[in-house]
């Protein structure tokens, strides 16, 4: 009888590792590409099944489907997210296929709560035994999230966490800490008594808050009194973060930094640029795109902070699927890495 395919098979068939198999077959990171594709075809070819997916499989014999649903934010929210996290949802529906699992996906139009409430009984209605969670900060969405889960359905946050909503776990960025680390950043490019420009898309979105939170925070810590510290709201607009980064810099001759927590980064820079401010001001923001990349390589954005929009994505229906299969989830929070980005590594 033909000896059935073990992580340990795999690990000296590759010449990695256990827990090098164990990173690549659960996508986590710090696994060089070359050793990832190799371990994978070799998963592949000896026909390797996760523990998780043959239950899933087994379970899924015989039983009618498991629906899972998904409400996203208006995807105003910026093109990269839209992307990342539509490939994860993606990579999702393929992952639990076998598992007799359909996923319902809900997208927001607007930032009104009236919206993402009626969106989320609209989830009830089509009996989700799950939902998976990116929305804004607003006592009607959270009330609502507790009625779900009083009603036994299991909620899991990403990308902008919602606590108070009893959550059963969350997936993303430390998003506090990645404000932190942006500060931290920003300390080594400038010296207190300068003055700091933060802009946020929208206090109402947890993860523009707490980045806000954690940048002011770290620059307190770093020496630089509040006052020193202008915040702004864009509501992620070109026009609007045009229209106040310009007054910011046109009223302070000693602005030496700005701090992007939200997106428009390109009208930020626009507006760097139209006062003759590029060797003077630093820029630190959040993410990557094609556009951020020109920016960085024209020595425009200084640094930048990524996600991995297509995990928090996947992540949240993957752990909700063996949640519900299992009713096994330890963890509160799952966040994904914190990464530098400038020039020389994009």
């Amino acid at each position: 009888m033909e000896k059935k395919p073990t992580i340990q098979m795999i690990a000296e068939l590759a010449g990695v590792s256990r827990g090098t198999v164990d990173r690549v077959i659960n996508n986590r990171s710090y696994v060089k590409a070359e050793v990832r594709e190799r371990v994978l075809r070799i998963a592949q070819e000896t026909g390797y099944v996760s523990p998780r997916e043959a239950y899933l499989r087994e379970q899924a014999r015989g039983n009618k489907a498991l629906k899972l649903g998904v409400l996203l934010p208006d995807w105003g929210y910026g093109q990269q997210f839209r992307e990342g996290v539509s490939q994860g949802i993606r990579e999702a529906q393929e992952e639990l296929e076998d598992a007799n699992v359909e996923i319902i996906v809900k997208i927001c139009r607007t930032d009104l709560p009236d919206e993402a409430v009626s969106l989320l009984r609209e989830l009830r209605e089509a009996d989700v035994k799950g939902i998976s969670v990116c929305a804004l900060r607003h006592p009607a969405v959270i009330e609502e999230l507790k009625d779900i889960i009083k009603a036994g359905i299991p909620v899991v946050t990403f990308n902008s966490d919602l606590p108070e909503s009893g959550r059963i776990l969350f997936v993303g960025q430390d998003i506090k800490q990645s404000g932190r680390l942006a500060a931290q950043m920003m300390s080594r490019c400038i010296r207190p008594g300068e003055k700091v420009l933060a802009a946020v898309g929208n206090m109402h979105f947890d993860g523009h808050r707490q980045r806000f939170l954690g940048f002011s925070e770290k620059m307190a810590e770093q020496g630089f009194p509040s006052e020193d510290l202008f915040t702004i709201e864009t509501f992620n607009d070109y026009n609007t973060t045009l229209r106040k980064v310009s007054e910011v810099i046109r009223e302070h001759n000693d602005l030496t930094g700005i701090y992007m927590a939200n997106l428009s980064v390109t009208a930020c820079a626009e507006a760097v640029r139209a006062y003759g401010r590029e060797k003077t001001i630093h820029v630190i923001c959040h993410d990557i795109n094609d556009g951020i990349k020109q920016l960085m390589r024209e020595n425009r954005v200084d640094f930048t902070i990524p996600q991995d929009f297509a995990r928090q994505g996947r992540e949240p229906l993957i752990w909700l699927s063996g949640y519900l299969r299992k009713k096994n989830v330890a963890e509160t929070s799952w966040y994904t890495d914190l990464q530098i980005l400038c020039a020389e590594n994009i």
